[in-house]
């Protein structure tokens, strides 16, 4: 009968004069590991440990195997109680048709291989929010493991999105027992179960996976110590408080893997049935935001229905306010499953939660948050943290969030159902209030000069300097943006037209957002229409017209027809008015446009066209320049110097206002690169001549550039107060 191990190693040890610390450094096995086998604690090891310490012992070949039987039979192995952990505590039933996570799969193996008896258990925790194929993918990576983990594999489903979590103490047994021991032999003590799945642990080569953990808290006491095991946690949270162990973070599929999964689930002779059929499976996909667990029951919909199409199943998920209910098939539902997350959160988390749903943009930062809920901002940092833990909310670069599209859906279904229709309006009326408050103050900002800076400001944004502005702007462009059309649309017409005259600055240096401008002045356009004053329309109607004139020039001509026609409406309203195009003290914009239009070249007094003039209409010259057109001190005409030789009239009158200006933003200290700065000047005096040589072809735009920039300084800036001969 072989010698138990501990005994028989420890007399091969002094047999060869080694000490303990001496033969862990020649085998690699740590100190503690071969103190625990002497000692009797560690009965079973690995055979990959045997064979180092044989190695290490420099055993003959019986040797070798009168240690390794001994090994072999401290392994507790009856007939009744197989060396496989029970049924009971097996893995799920793996997915035929599992689709996608490659990379995801590929780090769970590379870590598997790190493995080794004296050192820690590989841990790995798989999170994410709901739907997104948490269990499967841990299952996947089990099956894939199989033969590298031969002493079994064990699976506890740890509840943890129930109202009461499986107790850490419950944990313990089960998978005490999973792994073979008396039942007898389990401990009562919670610390000292635990201790006893780590020591049993050390000495075999289990996949333990712990599905659905609750919290930190409830894992910590089930995780092992050294061993050549692995252990896979997943759960909703990222379960921060964990050390030492790897995070593998799953995202919604990619638009081919949830294709492939649509054609797996439903079968691929349905998802080809109809033409088409390809081209609404992609929509389908996106209709289920590329989520695994709504692919599958979408899949699984098409499938039992033989009357249906892909198309039919797309128009069915088209309704975004019968979607979640339409993802649900038998007692599965991805509702159901955002409900278990929702039901975990607080009653202030809840709330945040529910008013997210109002946010009429894809992401938002801290601010808008706070302004819903009402809070302090490192509340509802804290609150959207709280979100994200969850899988109820994504983190989006460094400080914005943004919601899964079913996910934004169930909170708008909870803020309808959980809230009155005047509390959900005050909520958007003072989201509303403030992007657009706060996005006036923004370009308030950006126009400032040094004379004159804006009044000093607190709130929750920090908004002193134009760079601050600009960052503001760009990061919340799409939710001032949508802030806009909704006043605009409820026709809260001051707050419209504030917010068009504050952007007109910040408008002019971004110019590539040419439709956004098109946008934006359209609207502000319409709120002024409905305002008392004329001149204030006038003025927005101006705004509109450079918005075509910049997308004509990004477009590449192909709105010089409709910022001609907006032009041509400035003129026609100032003269209804009994004025003229510039009246108002503000320039006019006409927009290069004009001078592209067919027909002859427009500048020289014209009449106004009627209904239905086109091709070869003149129009008026003030359409072109402004009534104010910009000059240098008009009180005595100054004569013309060697550079306007040879020049055209109007080129030179442009070139000599231009001059004028350029003077008077050097006194000014004009920032170059700055909204009238010497850059643009510069732009406009080359444009009417070219290597000293008249160019009759480009005077109307050095004219226009100038007239864009005292449209872009104001008439009342001191660069634009001229007088008329």
């Amino acid at each position: 009968m072989t010698a138990p191990f501990g005994p028989y190693l420890r007399s091969l040890r002094q047999s060869a004069g080694l000490t303990i610390e001496e033969l862990s450094h020649t085998s690699g096995v740590s100190v503690r590991a071969i103190g625990d086998m002497e000692r009797g604690v560690s009965r079973g090891p690995q055979r990959r440990t045997v064979q180092a310490l044989a190695e290490a012992l420099g055993l003959d070949a019986e040797q070798q195997a009168e240690l390794a039987d001994a090994a072999r039979a401290g392994r507790p192995r009856t007939a009744d109680q197989p060396s496989r952990r029970p049924s009971s505590y097996g893995l799920p039933r793996g997915l035929t048709d599992f689709v996608g996570r490659a990379p995801e799969l590929g780090a769970l193996c590379d870590l598997a291989r790190t493995a080794s008896a004296d050192g820690p258990v590989p841990v790995a925790v798989v999170h994410g929010a709901a739907g997104l194929g948490k269990t499967s993918c841990a299952v996947r990576a089990a099956e894939l493991l199989a033969e590298e983990f031969p002493d079994g594999q064990v699976y506890v489903d740890l509840r943890g999105v129930d109202p009461e979590p499986m107790a850490a103490t419950e944990a313990l047994r089960r998978l005490l027992l999973a792994i073979g021991l008396d039942p007898r032999a389990i401990a009562d003590d919670e610390q000292e179960r635990a201790g006893q799945l780590r020591a049993a642990l050390s000495e075999r080569r289990f996949l333990v996976v712990l599905d659905n953990a609750a919290d930190e808290a409830q894992v910590r006491p089930l995780l092992p110590g050294e061993g050549a095991g692995m252990t896979i946690v997943t759960s909703r949270r990222a379960l921060g408080g964990l050390d030492d162990v790897a995070r593998i973070a799953l995202a919604p599929l990619s638009r081919e893997e949830s294709a492939e999964l649509l054609r797996a689930v439903s079968g691929d002779v349905r998802t080809e049935a109809a033409p088409g059929d390809s081209v609404e499976a992609v929509r389908v996909a996106q209709l289920c935001g590329h989520l695994p667990l709504a692919l599958r029951i979408a899949g699984t919909r098409l499938a039992s229905r033989s009357g249906w199409t892909m198309r039919h199943l797309a128009e069915r998920l088209s309704d975004e306010d019968r979607r979640l209910a339409n993802l649900a098939v038998g007692d599965v539902g991805v509702e159901a499953a955002f409900a278990l997350s929702y039901l975990a959160l607080s009653e202030r988390d809840k709330r945040c939660f529910r008013r997210l749903a109002l946010v009429p943009a894809v992401d938002l930062g801290v601010p808008v948050a706070a302004v819903l809920t009402e809070a302090d901002p490192y509340d509802a940092e804290d609150e959207l943290d709280h979100l994200v833990e969850l899988g109820l909310l994504q983190h989006e670069g460094v400080d914005r969030y943004r919601f899964h599209d079913l996910i934004r859906l169930y909170a708008g279904q909870r803020l309808r159902e959980e809230e009155t229709a005047g509390d959900r309006a005050a909520a958007e009326r003072r989201m509303t209030d403030w992007l657009l408050e706060t996005a006036t103050v923004a370009g308030q900002v950006f126009e400032a000069d040094d004379e004159a800076p804006p009044p000093p400001r607190t709130g929750l944004v920090a908004l002193s300097m134009p760079t601050e502005a600009r960052v503001w702007l760009e990061a919340e462009q799409e939710t001032w943006l949508a802030a806009l059309r909704l006043a605009a649309a409820a026709e809260r017409d001051e707050q419209v037209a504030e917010l068009g005259e504050a952007l007109r600055w910040y408008a002019g240096d971004n110019q590539q957002w040419c439709r956004e401008w098109l946008e934006v002045f359209g609207l502000t356009r319409a709120a002024a229409a409905r305002l008392p004053d004329r001149r204030r329309e006038l003025w927005h109607m101006n705004r509109y017209a450079w918005a075509f004139t910049t997308a004509d020039t990004a477009q590449g001509g192909t709105r010089a027809r409709e910022a001609a026609e907006q032009a041509m409406a400035v003129h026609e309203l100032a003269a209804s008015a009994g004025g003229r195009p510039g009246a108002g003290g503000r320039p006019l914009q006409c927009g290069r446009g004009l001078a592209d239009l067919p027909g002859p070249r427009p500048g020289a007094p014209g009449v106004r066209p009627g209904p239905g003039a086109g091709r070869g209409r003149r129009l008026p010259r003030d359409l072109l320049l402004g009534e104010q057109r910009p000059r240098c001190d008009a009180r005595r005409p100054r004569p013309a110097g060697r550079g306007d030789r040879g020049l055209p009239g109007r080129a030179a009158e442009h070139r000599r206002a231009g001059n004028g200006l350029r003077r008077r933003a050097a006194r000014a200290h004009v920032r170059p690169g700055e909204p009238g700065g010497r850059a643009l000047l510069r732009a406009a005096l080359r444009g009417g001549r070219r290597g000293g040589r008249a160019c009759p072809g480009r005077e109307r735009r050095a004219g226009q550039q100038l007239v864009d920039l005292v449209d872009a300084l104001g008439a009342g800036h001191r660069l634009c107060r001229v007088r008329r001969e």
